[in-house]
């Protein structure tokens, strides 16, 4: 017996081959989610409504200054430094991943929807809510978090911190296409929309659909929803045909919903940073309008913070009405696929990738974001998205289960990658 405890106390404390003890890599995992679950809590608190700082204006806009200035300044000031040209060809892999996890996950959560048969119409929205994982917000804050702390296992404290933002950024905008396409059209409302009575066939009801239905009806889940955009298209000239054309495929590929602030941001500092002349003018420290650079830096360090304190008060209302819709067997079997099922496949993707040499080698950020990319809990745009086509409540609903037990899944995953890395 006293073999066995010394045996269990070498293991737990004694340095492994990483260098790392079981217990100090359980620490280093566990503690960025204990600071995210901290500033949650916090968000939570401003928001209830013994204190009420965060009402639901607040929250959205604050969600409004994230999305729209802090996130794309820190896209900015930390992909722009960090990439040129070679390494973009470099990091070929990360966007890669994105799409890879994205078909993964889908596929999952076929097979997991074929199993569970989801309540009608709810078939394409667990696939998509199992498949679709968050990419960008969640795992800038883990980063953000486990760097902070000196003992973290990737070094220095601002190099880990700038490597993790630029990968992960360099990813964001094949994400963005994803959820506008992809995503957007599974979500697609059936012909009685999501508010059918019938649970076994669509309801047909065409004044219901039609504009004057839509414009009485000013709730933001129904108001951009099933009014599709028709192509118009003038007697006039050649040339206004053409811009009537562009136009109507501006609109039906959705590309004003892509060009968002954050992708901005992306495509902007990739350019930048791949040319040198641009990149000593801008992100050098001595550059003439590095004070740009600078003032991003300052106003991306506030996205973190801001973000968990908006993501904590949207749990103030719990999962809202939208449990009903989709059941309690649903909304369990989306949590059991999204952060159970999908982290193995990932894990699976990159092991094999790194066989075959098509990660930079040595790089463990590297491997680590891209492990990140198949772990995290379902994206919040795809909830956005789910919004605009109509099922907004239920994907209130299953984001708020998400997260939750995403506190706990994210931490187990997180010990074991860093076990397999280091």
């Amino acid at each position: 017996m006293d073999r066995v405890q010394r045996l269990l106390i070498e293991v737990l404390i004694e340095p492994q081959k990483g260098g790392q003890s079981v217990l100090t890599t359980i620490k280093i995992a566990v503690l960025p989610i204990a600071k995210v679950f901290t500033m949650c809590f916090l968000g939570l608190l401003m928001a209830s409504k013994y204190v009420n700082i965060l009402p639901s204006n607040g929250r959205k806009l604050l969600n409004g200054l994230v999305f729209s200035l802090l996130l794309p300044c820190l896209i900015f000031s930390q992909l722009g430094q960090a990439i040129t040209f070679e390494k973009m060809i470099e990091w070929w892999f990360i966007p890669v991943n994105v799409v890879i996890a994205s078909i993964t996950g889908s596929i999952i959560g076929l097979v997991v929807a074929s199993i569970v048969r989801p309540p009608y119409p709810y078939f394409k929205f667990t696939i998509v809510q199992i498949g679709i994982g968050n990419i960008g917000n969640v795992p800038l804050v883990l980063i953000a978090a486990l760097c902070r702390d000196k003992s973290n296992p990737f070094g220095d404290t601002d190099k880990c911190s700038q490597d993790g933002n630029a990968y992960i950024s360099f990813g964001q905008w094949v994400g963005a296409i994803i959820l506008y396409t992809y995503v957007f059209q599974m979500l697609a409302p059936p012909p009685g929309g999501y508010d059918g009575e019938d649970g076994n066939m669509p309801l047909k009801n065409s004044a219901r659909n039609s504009p004057s239905a839509l414009a009485s009806d000013a709730s933001p889940e129904r108001l951009p929803l099933l009014a599709e955009a028709t192509p118009v298209y003038s007697n006039s000239t050649n040339k206004d045909k053409v811009k009537d054309f562009l136009k109507y495929i501006y609109e039906k590929l959705k590309l004003k919903q892509i060009v968002q602030p954050p992708i901005i941001a992306s495509v902007v500092a990739i350019f930048i940073g791949c040319v040198p002349f641009l990149k000593k003018l801008i992100f050098t420290a001595d550059a003439p309008l590095y004070f740009f650079t600078d003032s991003c830096m300052i106003l991306g360090e506030a996205m973190i913070p801001c973000i968990l304190l908006a993501l904590g008060g949207n749990l103030v209302d719990g999962p809202g009405r939208g449990s009903a819709k989709i059941g309690a067997r649903t909304t369990a079997a989306i949590v059991f696929g999204r952060l159970c099922l999908v982290p193995p496949t990932g894990l699976g993707v990159v092991m094999l990738a790194d066989k075959l040499g098509f990660l930079p080698p040595g790089d463990k950020m590297f491997r680590f974001v891209l492990l990140l990319q198949h772990t995290m809990p379902t994206s919040v745009l795809a909830g956005a998205v789910a919004n605009l086509r109509g099922c907004g409540k239920e994907a209130a609903s299953v984001l708020f289960w998400v997260h939750i037990f995403a506190v706990f899944s994210m931490a187990g995953w997180i010990i074991l990658y860093l076990n397999i890395l280091f």
